[in-house]
């Protein structure tokens, strides 16, 4: 394989796991799992899982997002709810704040600029 063509799957990557911070955990307990096949330059690139669950975000970052399976809710600070679902893609700027609720275990591919 060359260093200039990478395919994103669980497979280019050590799986890492996470969770949410205490302070933002609003229900459940939910768990991540991070694919991170690219991170150079404040570019970062992978595929994200979460368990359900409920916590805070705020962003600070640019976060472009593919929903591969599973159902998540994102509200923002206005209250106004974005379901997202398989084959749904979206950006996330910074200053987007509100929460991310899992409904059913959610993997999404995953580019982040900083």
């Amino acid at each position: 394989m060359t260093d200039t063509f990478y395919r994103l799957s669980q497979d280019a990557a050590a799986p890492e796991t996470d969770a949410p911070a205490p302070d933002r955990l609003i229900s459940g307990s939910p768990e991540f799992t991070t694919w991170n096949v690219e991170e150079r330059n404040g570019l970062y690139c992978g595929i994200w899982r979460s368990t359900p669950g409920k916590w805070r975000i705020q962003y600070d970052e640019w976060e472009y997002c593919r929903i591969l399976d599973g159902h998540s809710v994102l509200t923002d600070s206005d209250g106004q709810e974005h379901h997202v679902k398989a084959g749904d893609g979206f950006i996330l700027r910074p200053g987007f704040s509100g929460t991310w609720e899992v409904l059913e275990t959610t993997t999404k591919e995953y580019v982040i600029r900083l």
